[in-house]
């Protein structure tokens, strides 16, 4: 019984397009694992900053700080009113 195959040149075709597409899969992933250790590298400076922030706080009290040039204004406690009371 005869082999039914493709030519050569199409198997050829064949497996440089696979072998492309693994590629790109593969660059994806790492490109996913990059993301994935950016995104905690992230979240540790953002806690790194609101400590660093807690700390001004402590030092020069509640302020808004200019970050160009280091100014910062003191930020005014509002006052809290409590809702009114809604008469049925």
């Amino acid at each position: 019984m005869a082999e039914n195959k493709i030519t050569q040149e199409q198997l050829e075709e064949l497996q440089k397009g696979v072998s492309e597409i693994n590629q790109i899969a593969l660059q994806i992933g790492n490109l996913e694992l990059q993301k994935h250790s950016l995104l905690h590298q992230g979240v540790e400076k953002q806690q790194d900053l609101g400590k660093f922030q807690n700390k001004l706080q402590e030092k020069y009290g509640p302020v808004s700080i200019n970050i160009q040039d280091g100014s910062y204004k003191l930020i005014e406690n509002e006052k809290v009113t409590e809702p009114e009371a809604v008469e049925a």
